[in-house]
């Protein structure tokens, strides 16, 4: 584990360490925004230092083995447990139990992007739910999410304790402000805040688009690589966590809690984002994308897409996961006399996907940045008539490039449900169907 300090000089109003990140993937952070502020050789002292209060912010069970017990020790100016009741703030388009929602059809299924909103509407209010499995009481599944959204939180803040967050932005940044520091988080980057930890979103180009896969159970950790070896897929050190920061605000404020899928508000009299100082291993972090080390067939044949898993949840059956998130990068197709297009499959997982930016190679028209399209279990998919055609006569005897592209797919080992509104709205595209029905019966028994 590495232990990484970072030390900067106070200044009036916001405080924040200087620019940059530590890196390493779950690693033991040390970081203090005022000299001093974390304490030695302890977690709890009778008195912090600068009149701070210690909390202790557990992202797993207390006996979960140390080498998967997740945890901060925060050092702030206030207390979490500061703040007014709570109240209901209604919400119908977040779904947190999947038991409620309608019949799962066995049809595949696509939908356009979302429209940006015509009112104003921030990162919380821009959520709607797609899609999920499980349920957030249980803490077990995930719910899919998309967001569309054209206006900073103003005085607001959010924390989810249904799960964490793994936010796939596609259009827009998303300057993420959260308790144990800030993240600038870009279309190609990934941005993963923990269950539990409070935040505020700000919109630099104006508004913002992406996807979100709420994680109710075990936590999203690096796959191992076995015969890979020791480097490839995605690399430890480019995972980014903040320094700390921490505002020293008083005013109005609200905070918004996501509880068992309902919504809440509550008045607190101050930033919640006043942590000064912080050590442990349970933090929010990003990851670049584009730094993924991408492994492919150089002899023959069109390897399982697991291949790409970036990050997954693991279940209590080893092997099998409850989330995998896959991505499909920029690559070198080099396979000969293979057909190099993802082949027709049907899978025991449900697949999810969505498009941050270019053309997925399986699909030339109809899924476009921003869209998702959902395949179920044992629903038959793969390349659209379009794609097969060409791929079928194409030379592979040289490589090529699957350049101007970036995929990605949320995989689960139980059924993913699309809720009322994925299955009403006018994003659903009624003839996904008819992108097979160009394939044509090429057999011939006299012929080989």
């Amino acid at each position: 584990m590495n232990l990484l300090t970072a030390e900067t000089q106070p200044r009036a109003g916001t405080h924040a360490a200087e620019p940059g990140y530590m890196s390493g993937f779950a690693n033991e952070f040390a970081t203090e925004a005022l000299p001093g502020a974390l304490p030695e050789g302890r977690n709890s002292p009778q008195r912090a230092a600068y009149g701070l209060y210690t909390e202790q912010l557990s992202g797993t069970a207390f006996t979960a083995p140390r080498g998967h017990n997740r945890r901060s020790w925060l050092y702030r100016i206030r207390p979490a447990a500061v703040h007014m009741p709570f109240t209901p703030l209604p919400s119908h388009r977040i779904v947190a139990n999947f038991h409620d929602v309608p019949p799962t059809p066995p049809n595949q299924l696509r939908w356009d992007p979302l429209p940006m909103p015509s009112e104003p509407t921030d990162f919380v209010d821009g959520w709607v739910t797609m899609a999920g499995n499980g349920s957030a009481d249980a803490m077990n599944g995930c719910a899919i999410h998309l967001y569309a959204a054209n206006r900073s939180m103003q005085d607001r803040f959010f924390y989810s304790a249904d799960g964490e967050l793994l936010v796939v932005p596609q259009s827009g940044r998303l300057a993420i402000a959260t308790e144990l520091g800030k993240l600038d988080v870009e279309p190609f980057e990934i941005a993963v805040i923990p269950r539990g930890v409070r935040f505020a979103v700000t919109l630099p180009d104006g508004e913002a688009r992406g996807y979100i896969c709420e994680n109710f159970g075990a936590l999203l950790r690096l796959p191992d690589l076995g015969p890979i070896g020791s480097n490839g897929l995605a690399n430890p050190r480019d995972f980014l966590t903040p320094h700390a920061s921490y505002e020293e605000r008083e005013g109005a404020f609200e905070l918004v809690a996501k509880l068992n899928g309902q919504l809440w508000r509550a008045d607190v009299g101050h930033s919640p984002l006043d942590v000064v100082a912080w050590h442990g291993n349970y933090a929010p972090y990003k990851y670049d994308l584009r730094r993924f080390n991408t492994i492919g067939s150089i002899s023959f044949d069109h390897p399982d897409p697991s291949i790409f898993l970036v990050l997954q949840a693991q279940s209590d059956t080893p092997g099998v996961d409850t989330i995998d998130f896959v991505i499909f990068p920029p690559r070198w197709l080099a396979a000969e006399d293979t057909f190099r297009p993802p082949w027709f499959h049907r899978n025991v997982a449900s697949e999810f996907m969505g498009l941050v930016h270019g053309v997925y190679d399986a699909k030339a028209e109809g899924f476009v940045p921003g869209g998702a399209s959902l395949h179920n279990c044992m629903s038959g998919h793969g390349p659209d008539a379009d794609t097969f055609e060409k791929a079928s006569h194409d030379d592979t005897s040289k490589p090529n490039k699957v350049g101007d592209t970036m995929a990605f797919m949320f995989e689960t080992r139980t059924l993913i449900r699309p809720t009322r509104f994925a299955l009403e709205t006018a994003q659903l595209q009624a003839h996904y169907f008819e992108c097979w029905q160009g394939l044509t019966k090429h057999f011939n028994p006299e012929q080989r």
